[in-house]
């Protein structure tokens, strides 16, 4: 589109037509501050924050949702202007549970800062009726206080925008207006397949994971018992923000080294139990393939997804792998392999997993199919945001901490196991040893460009040892609906599909550290964080599952074969239809 010519506080400026007020001022070096706005997601002029004088105009207007034209003036700061926002602010404030000190979100909280930011102080400028809800705690991931809802809609539209589910929204009118489900039945009792991600778009602490940190320190305080732990790959990305260091860092010896500190008596890799779900995924993909059964074959390492697929399509139960989620893998070989080969009892192996997802919770809690009947595979699932936690309550200096390894034989993982934690890296390490499993050859080009990216749809057809190989890579189910609505009518045909709940995959989970609207709207938190796993995996010296020498042990030692009885029985699962309401 042609550029129009405008002025922003006395200045000129060239923008995009239909370029929106807030846009414009961002290009220029002017940050506006906003409470409601998500890009492409939740532009609704709602909160009122982002308020800017346009010359002319009779009122001020949001500048998320104004468009510019030509030859407009815009203020952005005027007296005027900050006296609106700070009464807005206050009015916010005057129905708003006001626990700055022990708020989970304080420090990360946007309401908190712009307060800072406008002097506004914990005062009773709006005094009068209050609004008063009980927390919604019956979700096993995650709960609710609408006493620190502002009502910006940011869950809500991320929810029904991004994740095609949209089991919240407003209810009520006028002052009882709040965030609830239908009827205000509890979370539990409706079709959220407990991605987190309407806590991560959250602005305050209305939203929060289910804190679990207490039940691990008490575990570690347990003399009774072997507390061990396991990192997933987009763990290493995601911790060092919560400690200042760029997004992007990888800080996998500082976490290794954090944890040893914390006192886990075993510090070992998801990365080895990925490469173990490689192993068997590949094999059942090969055989269904063979077979011609259960085609397309879809993935199993997102639990928000299979929620997701279990609620809403219930129909392609059958094409979901059976293999456990490497998670559940994990957990598995830790209460039987391992407890055996250490001489444990498994009631006395403690497992602890450190996940950037929150649906992880959830899965934790499945006891329809465990490894050592009564006994979960996984004790307790922690977010990234609750091992930073754990991390500063117990003084450890994250920062100085020295580089640590994992401990063996769980503590090997490979590149392809790394790459786990973007949308497309299951699907890659699929391919680098299905590939060689085909053809008997050693694969020299291992990058899978193809299915790298975070567009919402990736496809992609590989000719292998004779064999046409259709995928496709999704993130985010609103996408993962139109793919399997488009496979229902017959418009798209594939062999193998990895989806994952969160846009860009784990790297974007809902358990990973917060970044505020005002930085999302203007980075792709998803590709930089997924950046640093690809080179990771460049620098690993093993970078594919099947090379693993810890996986071919516990193949000789164990379980004899991918998709052995034996292997079925402890690392794969089966799926359950859900009821959406």
């Amino acid at each position: 589109m042609a550029d129009v010519n405008i002025k922003i506080n006395g200045k000129d400026y060239a923008v995009e037509a239909g370029s929106t007020i807030l846009t414009a001022c961002r290009k220029a070096g002017i940050q506006i501050p906003t409470l409601c706005f998500l890009k492409d997601v939740n532009e609704i002029g709602a909160c009122r924050i982002c308020m800017v004088e346009v010359k002319g105009a009779r009122s001020l207007v949001a500048a998320c949702v104004f468009p510019v034209n030509e030859g407009m003036e815009i203020f952005t700061n005027t007296p005027r202007i900050v006296e609106a926002r700070k009464t807005t602010l206050k009015l916010i404030l005057s129905n708003h549970k006001r626990e700055c000190l022990s708020c989970v979100r304080s420090g990360s909280c946007e309401l908190q800062k712009l307060c800072h930011d406008y002097g506004i102080e914990d005062e009773h400028a709006y005094e009068g009726l209050r609004t008063h809800y009980e927390i919604d705690r019956s979700a096993s991931h995650m709960y609710r206080d609408n006493e620190k809802c502002i009502l910006c809609r940011r869950c809500s539209a991320v929810c029904a925008v991004n994740q095609g589910c949209g089991v919240i929204g407003a209810n009520a009118r006028g002052f009882d207006t709040h965030i609830g489900c239908s009827f205000d039945v509890p979370l539990n009792e409706v079709g959220c397949i407990s991605c987190g991600q309407c806590i991560v778009a959250c602005p305050t602490g209305a939203l929060a994971e289910r804190d679990d940190t207490e039940k691990v320190f008490a575990a570690l305080r347990d003399e009774s018992k072997h507390v061990v732990v396991q990192t997933a790959p987009s763990v290493r990305v995601g911790l060092g923000e919560e400690f200042g260091l760029p997004m992007g860092t990888i800080v996998t010896g500082k976490l290794v080294s954090a944890l040893r500190a914390l006192g886990f008596e075993h510090v070992f890799d998801t990365n080895f139990s990925a490469a173990l779900t490689i192993m068997e995924e590949a094999n059942e993909l090969l055989e269904r393939y063979t077979k011609g059964e259960n085609l397309p074959q879809i993935t199993s390492c997102s639990p928000g997804w299979i929620k997701f697929c279990e609620t809403y399509f219930p129909e392609f139960i059958p094409n979901l792998s059976t293999c456990k989620s490497p998670q559940g893998m994990f957990g598995a070989v830790a209460k039987t392999y391992y407890a055996e080969k250490m001489g444990w009892d498994p009631k006395d192996v403690f497992v602890v997993s450190v996940m950037p997802c929150t649906a992880k919770k959830f899965e934790a809690e499945r006891m329809d199919h465990t490894a050592v009947k009564g006994l979960p595979d996984i004790d307790v699932v922690l977010t990234v945001r609750e091992l930073a936690r754990m991390i500063k309550k117990a003084g450890i200096l994250f920062n100085e901490l020295p580089d640590g390894e994992y401990d063996a034989p769980f503590g090997l993982g490979s590149g392809a196991g790394t790459i786990f934690g973007a949308t497309g890296g299951v699907m890659e390490a699929a391919l680098r040893t299905a590939y060689e499993a085909l053809t008997g050859e050693e694969l020299k080009d291992l990058e899978f460009n193809a299915v790298r990216g975070t567009d919402a749809i990736k496809e992609a057809t590989y000719e292998i040892a004779g064999h046409t190989i259709r995928v496709a890579v999704v993130s985010g189910t609103a996408n993962a609906k139109t793919l399997l609505n488009d496979i229902k009518a017959g418009k798209r045909n594939y062999d193998f599909i990895e989806i994952m709940a969160c846009p860009g995959g784990c790297v974007n989970g809902g358990g990973q550290p917060i970044v505020p609207a005002s930085i999302r709207n203007v980075k792709d938190v998803r590709a930089i964080r997924a950046a640093a796993l690809y080179e990771d995996d460049r620098n690993l010296p093993v970078r594919k599952s099947h090379e693993n020498p810890d996986i071919k042990a516990i193949y000789n030692e164990y379980f004899g074969k991918p998709l052995s009885h034996k292997a079925h029985e402890i690392l794969h699962t089966g799926y359950t239809p859900r009821k959406k309401y």
